[in-house]
């Protein structure tokens, strides 16, 4: 039998081993710190996960939406859908434990006084040390998304740039790439179903820095209500790991597939997250630590709201029980985390939050320790 089970608790003395049978005991995960990042009178800061996160060392730089509050019934998200969401940067040079925030003109859309698309017509070196891409869609249905990229860490953009919808009626593009070499890269994105709806997750390349792109598969069958947003990872040699956000009816989870052949064909994995809460649910996050396990982070929009983790130390085959990274959410509307590992192996955790149910929405950031890989017990 597990040595224990259940959820884990990490509040100030509130944890709990997450020791399994066959494996001796490791040091816990544990929280650090929440750090405030976002809040601003008369705005809701929402949803890192539509925008992305990256890291140069301790430099940490996340998009986010600040929206315009408005109080609205407690089923819905607690924003002016009539007023713009304007895209905002947050940048941390300490490793999360300060943030600034930035509003370059260049990430404007169309719709909010930005340039229009044009085609990339000069190849991305996606091997620049100060590189850093984004993809944002134009609507979760229908219609194109567009590409932005960065060689100075996101201090300007170079864009918009139009990006294909392969044959699709609508590609809903948030920020998921994987680089390959200087002009070779895979991204991942929601493809609208053959009705028109949101969505199917696909994977598309690049061989020549974004000049022109390619369908390389489709990541799950069709679903019946959909499966969206998936977060990657690369493993050993030709092997990916993606997470996607899944609802059906009135259920939400979260299901882990697998690629033996760098994207090429896909098969389901597990269900690392079984149940996320309600509300549709929240998508995932991924991150493969420098010692090999797998990190997933995501919101949970059920009671009591919060932020969820779990870690898997095979390569997304098993997941440990859920780590609760915080259980004090005032309501359902939170989470589309986005996370990082910084270079002593601490991680952090972006995401928006209600810490009041009529309120603002900010955006915080959990500053944790993923505790010691499980040590195998001698046979």
């Amino acid at each position: 039998m597990p040595l224990c089970s259940g959820k884990i608790f990490l509040g100030p003395a509130m944890l709990a081993c997450l020791a399994l049978e066959t494996h001796d005991a490791a040091q816990p995960a544990r929280v650090i710190e929440h750090v405030r990042v976002y809040a601003e009178p008369g705005r809701f800061g929402g949803w890192p996960a539509n925008h992305g996160i990256w890291s140069w060392g301790n430099e940490i730089l996340v998009g986010f939406s600040a929206a315009y509050f408005m109080k609205r019934p407690p089923d819905r998200h607690q924003m002016d859908p009539e007023r713009p969401e304007e895209p905002r940067l947050a940048r941390s040079l300490d490793g999360g434990h300060t943030w600034t925030i930035e509003a370059p003109p260049s990430l404007l859309p169309p719709e909010q006084g930005g340039k229009e698309p044009t085609d990339l017509t000069e190849p991305m070196d996606f091997t620049h040390p100060d590189f850093a891409m984004t993809l944002r869609l134009t609507n979760i249905h229908k219609g194109p998304s567009r590409l932005y990229y960065t060689l100075d860490r996101g201090k300007s953009w170079r864009g918009p740039f139009r990006f294909p919808l392969f044959g699709q009626q609508g590609i809903a593009a948030r920020t998921d790439y994987i680089v390959e070499g200087k002009r070779r890269a895979l991204v991942f994105v929601t493809a609208s179903k053959s009705n028109g709806r949101e969505g199917r997750p696909m994977c598309v390349r690049t061989r020549n820095g974004g000049l022109s792109w390619e369908f390389v598969s489709w990541i799950t069958p069709e679903p019946e209500d959909f499966a969206i947003m998936p977060s990657t990872v690369r493993l050993a040699g030709r092997r990916l790991l993606t997470a996607v956000r899944y609802r059906h009816g009135r259920a939400d989870w979260i299901d882990a597939f697998l690629s033996t052949d760098n994207g090429r064909s896909w098969g389901f994995l597990s269900r690392p997250a079984p149940f996320t809460g309600g509300f549709s649910g929240n998508p995932p996050s991924l991150v493969r630590l420098r010692d090999g396990r797998i990190v997933l982070t995501y919101g949970y929009r059920g009671k009591p709201y919060g932020i969820r983790a779990r870690i898997s130390e095979d390569e997304g085959k098993t997941w440990s029980e859920e780590i609760v990274l915080r259980d004090d959410g005032a309501a359902w509307d939170l989470g589309y985390t986005r996370s990082v590992e910084r270079p002593d192996g601490k991680i952090v955790t972006v995401y928006y939050f209600a810490e009041h149910a009529d309120k603002e929405r900010v955006i915080m950031a959990t500053i944790w320790d993923p505790g010691a890989p499980r040590r195998r017990k001698r046979e």
